[in-house]
């Protein structure tokens, strides 16, 4: 479930070069705990040998030349009363270093105001004083789960001032360290350079993150803003960059290419001479805690004379250079160029809180799932012959939204690509994401979609875009009903692992759509399907070609069998390479095929074959060698993972994504093609090894129960 109900993981990072020196190695799972424990019995301080204080956890390169002076030092080094929290958090307390993360200060300062979602990542029960042992924890929501980061309290500074992320407070450290455990999380201090404040308010929150453009904004907007904040939703937005110059500033006030958080929305009462209503206005906050905007509703904006003083006290106006100030939604709109919402996971808010605050919580699911080139990396719908193979993903909307006269539910959709920041120190950049929803029939909400469904049947959704971002998200409005959701990277063949996540304000129910692997003896044929059906439903019987083989396979096997009309694998070898090396160029099948086959139809466990066990294995040849001719489309005597699905789906063999996964790679070559030989081989012992479980599960429950000796005879005679 997202958010992780409060279970925690442990990061495990690398180990530094000091590793043997380190006494803190080998502590299990980094275990805050032990580590306090340890550093207690042994009165020492914490030196994270996972993070350590070098260049190594500052640059993606630790070679890289520096402007000297950097020295690592803990708060009491810095100043002489350290705090790691003065009076509680305030969005005031965040200021940015020189490290290009504002994206991350903006989450933070959002993060601020609702102390509950700050407490639960920056535990408060820790400080400088008691029991002070140089180690600090956070914790934060990573790819589906919550997990706990621990550090020691080493920062790095330039003559005794912090390079990065600080407070307000000069001895107050709970957002550098903050800082420090978040670029552990991602690798390096350099890997939190760039990025979208949208990242960090879900690793501080489990929400989910929609990003919206503000020059074509959706309709109802600033409803949509309000009923975000009466979820408790946090909020980020920004100006688009100068190209010309970073971080520039307009003659408004704003900051180019800056990130600033949201901290109030709500309609404001008004009196003017001729009129009195409400006005939407927003409340906004620079995090560096200065540069303010100066237009209308700015502080000392003679705007504000309309606005009765009780109402004033009510919204809190301050008129002080703090970097926070109002924008009426007009404005607001007209001068920011993009809208980031993070909705909350479910479990962000508790009973207690709903009641006393009126407030409202999303319902949500999460899958996990991968892309595995050759298997199900698909590709999106522009690359229609393989898209069919990505991920599928049913989501079932129930009712309606409480205030939609439309009879419509709200459908958020979110696919996270994983680990992708942490792994830019290796070169490995974002892949380019999105999404397709379909609407599915009633009754047809099982099993994989193949290539005719999404040849016949519209959209009924998709992502804003494919993008290379970490995630892509979109809202959706849709009829209640059963949908499919294929998540893919934008071209076929790129590997990466994901989470999708689906919210809706009211009870959803998600499930993958994957192939239950088994064997369909209904589904035997041997052409290529038909316009508008999956598999072609008639099996026309041997081609003249084929007849003209199978009398020479038969004359072959009378001259061969002699008076017992049998024969064993090797003599199969010979009578089979006599017709296949004719029409296919490869060496021949070698004496393990042919021992497979003979196993598949030897049912009497005699080791060879008589001819009407003969003729049954013929049959099945032709039906395979049929469905390899006319999946290989380039005749290059070859078939690459998406045709051996199709071929081997044809011939009734039904894979789940997991067991194509197994058979790609026992089958393929380095190129991940598989040969004619090969792919004889791999259907041989698809049918051997599915009809030997059939048997021994009836029911077909999907689970049986082998006797060891059974086992053995299964896998060693097949």
């Amino acid at each position: 479930m997202p958010g992780g109900g409060g279970r925690h993981a442990h990061v495990i990072g690398r180990t530094s070069r000091k590793a043997r020196e380190n006494p803190f190695v080998g502590i299990e799972n980094q275990n805050y705990d032990e580590i306090c424990k340890k550093c207690r019995d042994e009165d020492i301080l914490f030196e994270d040998p996972e993070f350590p204080a070098d260049n190594s956890s500052l640059f993606f390169d630790e070679n890289a030349p520096t402007r000297g002076n950097i020295e690592w030092k803990r708060p009491k080094e810095i100043c002489d009363d350290p705090k790691f929290l003065i009076e509680g958090a305030s969005r005031f307390d965040v200021k940015q270093g020189e490290l290009g993360d504002c994206w991350l200060l903006a989450a933070v300062a959002s993060l601020t105001i609702d102390q509950k979602l700050l407490f639960r990542v920056v535990p408060q029960d820790q400080n400088f004083e008691e029991s002070y042992t140089g180690c600090f924890r956070f914790r934060f929501w990573h790819q589906g789960e919550w997990i706990e980061v621990v550090v020691d309290d080493r920062i790095p500074t330039y003559y005794d001032q912090l390079i990065y992320m600080h407070s307000t407070e000069k001895n107050e450290f709970w957002s550098a360290l903050l800082e420090k455990a978040y670029a552990k999380l991602c690798g390096s201090y350099e890997s939190l350079k760039g990025g979208s404040s949208s990242e960090a308010m879900e690793d501080f929150t489990g929400g989910v993150t929609e990003s919206i453009d503000l020059t074509s904004p959706p309709e109802k907007l600033f409803n949509i803003m309000l009923k975000a904040f009466q979820r408790s939703s946090l909020m980020g937005c920004s100006l688009d960059a100068d190209p010309n110059e970073l971080e520039a500033k307009l003659p408004n006030g704003l900051i180019c290419g800056h990130a600033y958080s949201i901290t109030a929305c709500k309609y404001v009462d008004i009196q003017t001479p001729r009129v009195k209503g409400k006005i939407p206005m927003v409340r906004i906050r620079n995090p560096w805690g200065e540069s303010e905007w100066n237009g209308p509703w700015s502080d000392q904006s003679e705007e504000w004379r309309f606005i009765p003083d009780e109402e004033k006290l009510e919204i809190g106006l301050v008129n002080e250079e703090d970097g926070e100030f109002w924008m009426s939604f007009q404005d607001f709109c007209k001068n920011f160029k993009k809208l980031e919402i993070c909705n909350l996971a479910p479990d962000s808010l508790d009973e207690e809180e709903l009641n006393a605050r009126s407030k409202k919580r999303w319902e949500s699911t999460c899958e996990n799932g991968s892309w595995i080139p050759g298997v199900s990396a698909g590709g999106c719908r522009n690359y229609l012959d393989t898209f069919w193979t990505n991920p599928q993903f049913r989501v079932t909307l129930t009712d309606a939204d409480d205030d939609d006269d439309d009879n419509m539910c709200t459908l958020i959709v979110a696919v996270l690509q994983k680990d992708r920041r942490k792994k830019r120190k290796e070169g490995i950049e974002l892949l380019t994401i999105g999404y397709m929803i379909y609407r599915l029939k009633e009754g047809d909400e099982t099993g994989v979609k193949d290539v005719n469904f999404f040849k016949y049947n519209p959209s009924a959704g998709k992502s804003p875009s494919f993008i290379n971002m970490r995630e892509i998200c979109g809202r959706h409005k849709l009829e209640p009903g059963s949908y499919l959701i294929v998540p893919s990277t934008f071209e076929p063949r790129h590997k990466g692992d994901f989470l999708m996540r689906v919210f809706s304000e009211k009870a959803n129910q998600t499930g993958v759509m994957d192939e239950q692997t088994g064997l369909d003896d209904n589904q035997h044929y041997g052409g290529k399907p038909a316009e508008g059906d999956s598999v072609a439903r008639v099996d026309s019987g041997p081609t003249d070609e084929e007849w003209e083989q199978g009398e020479q396979l038969r004359n072959n096997f009378k001259e061969i069998a002699g008076d017992d009309m049998e024969i064993d694998a090797f003599e199969l070898k010979d009578i089979l390479n006599t017709v296949f090396t004719k029409e296919f160029d490869f060496e021949g099948f070698g004496i393990e095929p042919c021992r497979s086959m003979v196993a598949l139809h030897d049912g009497d466990m005699s080791g060879k074959l008589g001819f009407e066990e003969f003729k049954s294995l013929w049959r099945d040849l032709r039906i395979w060698k049929a469905n390899f001719k006319n999946f290989d489309s380039d005749n290059s005597g070859c078939l690459n993972s998406y045709e051996l699905r199709s071929a081997l789906r044809n011939a009734g063999f039904k894979l789940s994504n997991s067991s194509l996964h197994t058979l790609v790679a026992r089958y393929s070559n380095k190129e991940g093609q598989i040969a004619f030989a090969d792919f004889i081989m791999c259907a041989i012992r698809l049918k051997s090894i599915l009809a030997s479980f059939r048997n021994s599960d009836p029911d077909q429950t999907g689970i049986a129960a082998f006797h060891l000796e059974d086992f053995i005879q299964i896998a060693m005679y097949s």
